[in-house]
């Protein structure tokens, strides 16, 4: 186990969210499920505690109540490489009821926000020239999910 691990609390539903999450990462499973017992806040047999891993990484989910929720103040950032990378994260993430934001962010149906960038975003926005890093700026702003060859047209003046 990774000495530390995003920990996620839902109301009810971080087993679906779970096996939702582990459907669209490869190299994802649920690796462990724990069950309130008989007396227990929620009926017998309803998930408790759920550990799962998303392309390598170990999260942990629990069942607790309304009492959190989750803000934009955390999110997840998911490094894709390609336009049809960031289609299929965009569109998965965004099944069942997720929310699309600006600059490459989005909420999906639990609540939980993420982002899907591709490394080509830090390359056009570091470059020295000051005026093709303001035209990718501009032009990400103006984006919801993020499309590579908009922000290299915009890179490169065209």
């Amino acid at each position: 186990m990774q000495a530390i691990s995003p920990f996620l609390w839902f109301d009810d539903q971080a087993e679906q969210a779970a096996e939702f999450y582990v459907s669209i990462f490869d190299n994802s499973a649920i690796t462990n499920v724990s069950r309130y017992p008989d007396g227990s806040p929620y009926p017998a047999g309803t998930a408790m505690g759920v550990s799962f891993v998303l392309d390598g990484l170990e999260f942990q989910a629990l069942n607790a109540g309304p009492m959190f929720h989750f803000t934009e103040a955390i999110s997840f950032f998911v490094s894709a490489e390609t336009q049809e990378r960031i289609d299929y994260l965009w569109e998965a993430l965004l099944a069942g009821g997720g929310t699309p934001s600006q600059c490459g962010w989005l909420k999906d149906r639990f609540g939980l926000s993420w982002q899907i960038v591709p490394p080509a975003l830090g390359q056009l926005l570091g470059d020295p020239d000051p005026e093709k890093s303001s035209r990718t700026m501009q032009a990400m702003m103006t984006m919801q999910k993020i499309v590579i060859a908009d922000l290299q047209r915009a890179h490169d003046g065209e």
